[in-house]
């Protein structure tokens, strides 16, 4: 699933390119997404000009004049990508069509259909029930050691799950929790009630580093992930821990380890990982 550094590549590479365009005209050819898309999505978007493109958590926001906001979440699957011309041949899964003035078009596939597109009035996101429950953004500045450490008080559950709690911290998932741990060198079994303030700090410090360099690398690519030039991303490439089962450790030499959390795969190494 695209998580926090996809979903900015993704607003990066779209954002020079939609920023003062016109969204001409709107095609749902499937509404049936992990959230229905409303019969009212071409009205509330249809001619209105692209103010600006924002990501909170793994939502894209591209705002839109008149106090409008169109939200695309990715889900499994999803790609939103630029195409030349307002009309062409669909893609397979190319359920969604963004016409623009002035030629071009933005397409949103999505095979698995866990993804979402909405439009939702601008001044009353964070009340929304898909944003108001969020917790903090990990590359927002403050972000630290001891936000983690308060966040944690009076909870005794394994970190990894901790980091991946989209209500605490969003946008760190299954691939960027491992990485994270692994760079600070904490097990991802460890309760959150027996972590100190150092260690804190250092998985701080390593959540923004995993996250800065996947951005600066255009995010990972294992299945889908595309930014809007259609260009997959290259951080699966320089990934020490996650899906590296029996490889060695790069920091210690050790074989990497599977073990399962709340049905997800996690891998870590027993040598350097305490």
């Amino acid at each position: 699933m695209p998580e926090l550094p996809e979903v900015e590549v993704l607003k990066m590479s779209l954002e020079p390119r939609l920023v003062g365009r016109r969204i001409v005209s709107v095609e749902v050819r499937e509404r049936r997404l992990r959230v229905l898309v409303p019969r009212t999505l071409a009205r509330d978007v249809a001619g209105r000009r692209v103010e600006g493109l924002r990501r909170r958590s793994k939502y894209l926001l591209i705002d839109l004049e008149g106090d409008k906001t169109l939200v695309i979440h990715l889900g499994m699957s999803g790609r939103l990508t630029i195409a030349p011309g307002r009309s062409g041949p669909a893609e397979p899964h190319e359920h969604l069509v963004f016409a623009l003035d002035r030629g071009g078009r933005l397409r949103f596939r999505d095979p698995r259909r866990f993804g979402l597109a909405l439009a939702l009035k601008t001044s009353a996101l964070e009340r929304n029930p898909h944003f108001r429950d969020l917790g903090v953004e990990p590359l927002a500045p403050g972000f630290s050691g001891e936000v983690l450490s308060s966040l944690a008080k009076g909870r005794y559950g394994p970190v990894k799950s901790f980091l991946m709690d989209g209500r605490l911290v969003v946008g760190v998932g299954n691939i960027y929790a491992t990485e994270s741990l692994w760079r600070a060198g904490i097990h991802p079994a460890r309760s959150v009630a027996r972590i100190s303030m150092a260690r804190w700090e250092a998985l701080a410090r390593s959540v923004v580093e995993v996250l800065s360099h996947a951005i600066r690398e255009g995010g990972t690519t294992l299945n889908d992930f595309a930014d809007g030039d259609g260009v997959e991303g290259e951080f699966q490439i320089e990934l020490a821990a996650y899906d590296r089962a029996g490889e060695p450790c790069p920091r210690c030499g050790t074989a990497i380890r599977r073990l399962v959390q709340s049905g997800r795969s996690t891998y870590y190494c027993p040598g350097c990982q305490r």
